[in-house]
């Protein structure tokens, strides 16, 4: 049913620099694997083997990783080396790999309006790699994917955020529906806190019925001249349904130095031996 995964990947991560001055920020890695790996894998793992980029021109270095390496991939045949390369080759034998380049940065709703020719007139999925989300079973997206079979409509992942911090993220209020599941009935972009409807927060996961894209196109540039998702998501809501999720897992803001470290020190705790 979702087959596609929207990655909005042309963002400058001036909060990084100088390291992304000549390098994709989804390319910095939690431990030995890129931000965009993580992302990708997540998608496969909600069944979304389709992947499609929004990129920018200094962006190559993420078509080149999910590419064949002929030079390294033949230096290291037969080796020990050889089994890191297991999980990347996996998601290149498996999946399909579209591109294209957002000239303009105009918003986080103009990036997934570029990537419309890629998706079509279907429901899909989007993630944005620097919202790191680690879970004990099933993926976010894939929590996500299950609720959407269900009910058919735009679902957002939120979760709760201290309110002195809800103007760094759209903010819902909503009508509790069942465990952790909300009918959005307001969203708000980056509110002060004496604004905020709520303190339950949209992070980087989404699955999007294909009207948003009219819904995006029919939104008025905001502050900057940037096109805002939450506008044309609020717009659905009123005409329709948008669900808001309260994922089980834990997320990691890897858009900013505190989290990426923070991400950083527990994967390598959780997920690697500290005698290697």
């Amino acid at each position: 049913m979702l087959k596609k995964c929207l990655y909005p990947v042309a963002g400058y991560g001036t909060r990084f620099l100088p390291a992304t001055k000549s390098m994709a920020k989804e390319m910095l890695p939690i431990v030995d694997k890129p931000l965009i790996q993580y992302a990708v894998k997540e998608a496969m793992d909600a069944g979304m083997y389709q992947q499609a980029f929004v990129t920018g021109r200094t962006k190559r270095s993420i078509e080149d990783h999910f590419d064949i390496s002929y030079e390294l991939e033949n230096e290291i045949r037969g080796s020990g080396k050889e089994d890191r390369l297991a999980e990347i080759r996996s998601i290149r034998d498996n999946c399909v790999f579209t591109y294209t380049r957002q000239t303009e940065m105009k918003g986080l709703g103009h990036a997934i309006l570029t990537g419309e020719p890629m998706i079509g007139d279907e429901p899909f999925g989007v993630i944005l790699a620097d919202d790191l989300c680690i879970t004990e079973e099933d993926s976010v997206m894939k929590q996500m994917a299950g609720l959407y079979k269900q009910f058919r409509c735009s679902i957002v992942a939120i979760e709760e955020v201290p309110a002195e911090e809800t103007y760094k993220y759209g903010v819902i209020a909503g009508e509790q529906f069942q465990d952790n599941l909300f009918k959005v009935l307001d969203m708000v972009e980056k509110p002060a806190p004496q604004d905020a409807p709520s303190n339950m927060a949209i992070i980087g996961r989404y699955i999007l019925t294909p009207d948003i894209f009219d819904y995006i196109r029919n939104t008025k540039p905001g502050t900057n001249g940037e096109i805002q998702l939450t506008d044309a998501l609020l717009a659905q809501a009123k005409n329709g349904c948008v669900m808001a999720y309260k994922f089980s897992g834990r997320r990691f803001d890897c858009g900013s130095l505190h989290g990426y470290v923070e991400a950083t020190n527990y994967c390598y705790e959780k997920f690697h031996d500290p005698s290697e």
